[in-house]
Order: C-alpha cells, then structure tokens, then sequence
C-alpha cells in the first residue's frame, strides 16, 4: 500500500462501492483503487475488515473504514464543493435508512427472485416500488431537484445506485411505470460525467501489485 495515498478497495457494479467511488472522486481525493473479484476476496482486504465487503478504505494512518456512507462522509468532510453534506440534513439519514435497511433487501428479493420462491417476482418488485412511489412524490415536492431539497444533496448519492439496480432488472417496466420524477433523475444520473467516470473498468487488482489510480 502506498504510504502516502488512501488504499479503495471496490467492486465495479456493487451500488455500495459506486456512491463511495462518487464520494471520493467530486471530493478529488486521490486513492489507490484495488477492483476485487467478490468470490475471491484478497486477504490483504479481509486482514482489514473481516467482514468481506465492499468498499473499504485504507487510510494511510492505518485508520480503516468499511462502511460506505462513512467513506461517503469522510470524503466529502475533504472537500464538499456542492454543498451535499449539507443539504436535506434533517431528512437525509432516515431516508438513507430506509434504503438501506428496507429497500435493498426487498430489490435483492426482485433481482434474485429464484433464491425465493415464496412468491412471485412481482410480488417483490411491487413491494420494493413502494419506495420508489415515495422517492417520486418527494422530487416531485422539490420539482425535481433532489430528494431532499432543490438541489442535489448526499441523499441523492447514496440512494442512486440503488434505484439505478432496481430499474436494471427490467427496464421497460420501469420506464413504463408511474413515477415521471424519478425517471428524469434516474436518468440524469446515469448521464452524469461524474458517475460514468467512476464506473469505468479497472483490471481486477492482483496482491503485491499497485492498484489503479482513482479518480
């Protein structure tokens, strides 16, 4: 690891790593990226945060974090130039929570509907869409700016990756179903310079070896 550079551990497509690397790239911080295969997880990874998820980062103190909306803070406390720690503060964390919490259990259910046979796959697409009903009525509130405010707030970020893997499941229903608000945000993020240049492709990242620079 570089002594001198924070040390990302990622994983291209996992929502959680896509709103760290979001984070840590309008914040210009400059890391060391190491992409991980999920099935074979480096040890050097594990020796850090043995729970073996996505995204990790290494500070060069040796402070490490491995939950993402505290790389998504620690980063931005770096440098905030849009203002989103500070948008939307009294909504933000709960909303957050519920995606989290809430919403990403029920789109892991609709995404990999065969690991639960209980019930349909529409089933579990209609309870997720609950969430989604709300995120629409509440941009509709602030005319579409963000979910919490005018403007686009660390809400936004930390919730996009998700709505982005939900639509991506079925993208005809989605662009068919009622929620006009959410559709032209969703669709702004994903032309947003900012996300395609942190969804580039990395080679996996091999031990013993430099990682790629980032962003």
């Amino acid at each position: 690891m570089s002594p001198h550079r924070p040390v990302l551990y990622s994983f291209r497509r996992c929502p959680y790593a896509i709103r760290a690397r979001i984070a840590v790239a309008r914040a210009g911080v400059a890391c060391e990226l190491r992409e991980v295969l999920l099935g074979d997880k480096p040890a050097e990874m594990l020796e850090l945060s043995p729970k073996g998820t996505v995204p990790v980062l290494a500070l060069p103190d040796g402070m490490v974090i491995d939950e993402s909306r505290d790389i998504m803070v620690w980063a931005l406390t770096q440098s905030d130039t849009d203002g989103w720690l500070g948008t939307g503060l009294e909504a933000a964390p709960e909303l957050i929570r519920r995606n989290d919490e809430d919403f990403k259990p029920m789109l892991d259910r609709y995404k990999y509907f065969e690991r639960y046979p209980e019930h349909p796959q529409a089933h579990y697409r209609d309870e997720a869409g609950a969430f989604l009903t709300d995120l629409d009525q509440r941009l509709a509130t602030h005319d579409g700016g963000g979910l919490t405010g005018r403007r686009t707030g660390f809400a936004d970020v930390a919730i996009f990756p998700f709505v982005r893997q939900f639509a991506g499941v079925d993208r005809d229903w989605f662009d068919g179903t009622p929620w006009p608000n959410l559709a032209s945000w969703l669709k702004a993020w994903e032309a947003n310079p900012l996300f395609l240049d942190v969804m580039k492709k990395y080679p996996v990242w091999q031990p013993r070896t430099e990682g790629e620079p980032f962003p």
